[in-house]
């Protein structure tokens, strides 16, 4: 699978763009601030509805416009389609898939897939544990994109039970009468079935993720794993190395552990228990990744998450369009020589660089020029 065509109108720093593309490897080059990036983006906001450098959509628009257009062109195959998204701070995005009538966002995941390298991976390993939650779950809706339902629907879950537990610590704390919190059960009930999808999925995944991530990091840093992860779930559950657990067993440990901790939710206003406090713990040998690791190592550990992410779509499905969003420039010559010898014969591999002479030569393939909002094509 790749991308032949990408067509963006206010978005970033483009009141318009036309940018043919060709399998193989593509290198955006071009002094920082010039809107490399913004390019990359937009493929990849097509692939998990998001952005890997902003949590809104307003900042993707440009300055002066109501909504911006991102509209692909890609091919699989002998098979082409037509993939477009309308942002709309603030309102309802639009998508059209074939130029037909409107689909819903959500039904154009899949069309796209990509596994994106940046600067911000560092923070899967040195960051907080919604980084790695975030990597978790637009894996799974990729490999899965029936996910962002269960996504959407547990987030839907979780505001209106938040809602209902603010109201009851507000009219605690004030000295009113009690509600009736009947209706919190089936709210419990609500969290914990859509919860334990999500779970069961985020549990699969990296059980199935490890070893590649082992075997990527053996790759970048010859001698320096092994790697493990232990999944720690607010429920009290923590399961080395991403062990599988039945749905209908997630669905009653996380019921049981949202009734124990009822009185202090009551109090506090908040839901304690689910996936949205979880956390994966990454270590490197016998010590915990986070604040034992090397600047040199967390990247290699970043890095090698993001190839075994590749290498397991990969092997599931049509190959992922790979993007290395400025990654040359932050690695040492062993370190960017090893992943260019890495991502080289992906199918479309897309790389921005602030110089010519941070692409390695490994990486042949056209190469397009970005400045002043231009791209122009060498």
């Amino acid at each position: 699978m790749h991308v032949s065509h990408l067509s963006l109108a206010d978005f970033r720093s483009y009141a318009r763009a036309e940018v043919p593309l060709d399998p193989g490897v593509t290198a955006f080059v071009g002094p920082n601030g010039q809107g490399k990036t913004n390019l990359v983006e937009a493929i990849g906001y097509l692939a998990t509805l998001g952005s890997h450098r902003v949590s809104s959509d307003a900042p993707l628009v440009r300055m002066g416009a109501e909504r911006a257009v991102i509209r692909a062109a890609v091919t699989q195959g002998e098979r082409q389609q037509l993939v477009e998204l309308e942002l709309n701070p603030g309102r309802a995005n639009r998508a059209r898939i074939n130029r037909s009538s409107q689909v819903r966002p959500r039904d154009v995941l899949g069309i796209v897939r990509t596994v994106l390298f940046a600067p911000e991976d560092l923070a899967l390993v040195k960051g907080d544990p919604g980084e790695r939650r975030r990597f978790l779950d637009e894996l799974v809706t990729a490999r899965s994109p029936r996910m962002a339902a269960v996504r959407s629907d547990y987030e839907r879950v979780l505001k209106q039970r938040n809602t209902l537990l603010k109201s009851a610590a507000m009219a605690r704390r004030h000295g009113g009468r009690s509600m009736d919190m009947s209706t919190l059960d089936v709210w419990d009930q609500h969290l914990a079935r859509t919860g334990a999808e999500l779970l069961a999925h985020r549990l699969d995944l990296l059980a199935t993720l490890l070893p590649l991530a082992d075997k990527a990091y053996e790759q970048l840093a010859p001698g320096g794993g092994p790697l493990g992860v232990a999944y720690k779930s607010s429920a009290g559950e923590q399961v080395d190395g991403g062990g599988a657990r039945t749905r209908e067993a997630l669905y009653e440990v996380l019921l049981g552990a949202l009734g124990e901790v009822r009185k202090q939710e009551i109090e506090r206003g908040v839901t304690l228990v689910g996936p949205h406090r979880d956390d994966v713990l990454l270590r490197l040998g016998e010590l915990p990744a986070k604040g034992y690791a090397s600047h040199g190592e967390s990247w290699s550990y970043a890095l090698a998450l993001r190839l075994a992410s590749y290498e397991l779509l990969r092997s599931e499905g049509s190959e992922p369009v790979l993007i290395l969003d400025d990654v040359f420039a932050e690695l040492d010559a062993r370190r960017r020589e090893r992943l260019a010898e890495l991502v080289a014969p992906g199918e479309q591999v897309l790389v921005t660089a602030a110089v010519d002479d941070d692409v390695p030569g490994v990486l042949v393939g056209t190469r397009f020029a970005v400045s002043g909002g231009e791209v122009t094509r060498l």
